[in-house]
């Protein structure tokens, strides 16, 4: 049994990879709704900073030959694909807006979330069928296309990069496809959902240049 407050001191020794380097990298948010528990959950498994390095340095070293690297939550899935980082933490969200081919090693239990469909509280859209010949603004067109094609549904998709609540009330579309968690920042737009996209939550995931490593994570 590979425990946890021994992971940093084994890892390295039975690590399986294609790569040249002889190290462990791992993905994990720059900043943003997942990176506290990220770091949360790779110090209770036994992968901390070292307290030298800088707190705004994007590439940080930690005991057992381990660097944590620090990027875009929309970029962890492609630095681990490429095989310039073996591991990532990121949305099962992310992975499904990119069409990822990247293997999910295992599920977290936290960051929590839904991709959902929304309209204003006045607004005749009442249901996803309601959508045929309407505007979306989204900052997830693919996930979005997909659910469209998938129901029979024609519609604008308006791709913007945030703040997409905004839109049905400036009058750039009649609904919207985001990320919400509580729906709190809904009902503070007068926007209601009508239809959900999928559930997501943080995984763990790793590209084709790794071999099975399951106890870098714990598991005997």
């Amino acid at each position: 049994m590979i425990t946890k407050s021994l992971l940093s001191d084994v890892a390295p020794v039975r690590w399986q990879t294609t790569s040249t380097r002889t190290n462990i990298r791992i993905a994990v948010q720059k900043s943003g709704r997942l990176k506290d528990a990220s770091m949360a959950l790779l110090s209770d498994r036994g992968i901390a900073p070292n307290q030298s390095d800088n707190d705004r340095a994007l590439i940080v070293a930690c005991p057992g030959n381990i660097e944590i690297v620090f990027v875009r939550h929309s970029d962890i899935p492609n630095y681990v694909q490429s095989g310039a980082a073996d591991f990532g933490i990121v949305g099962e969200n992310v992975l499904y807006e990119q069409d990822s081919a990247v293997a999910v090693q295992e599920k977290l239990g936290f960051g929590a979330c839904e991709v959902m469909v929304a309209a204003p509280d006045g607004s005749p859209i009442r249901q996803l069928a309601d959508l045929n010949g309407t505007r979306i603004a989204t900052s997830y067109p693919n996930s979005l296309r997909k659910k469209l094609r998938d129901n029979d549904i024609d519609a604008t998709i308006i791709q913007i990069g945030g703040a997409v609540e905004a839109a049905p009330a400036l009058g750039l579309a009649d609904a919207i496809c985001d990320v919400t968690q509580t729906g709190s920042t809904l009902k503070a737009n007068g926007l209601r959902k009508i239809g959900t996209l999928l559930r997501s939550e943080a995984v763990i995931i790793a590209g084709d240049n790794v071999g099975p490593a399951s106890f870098i994570w714990g598991a005997s």
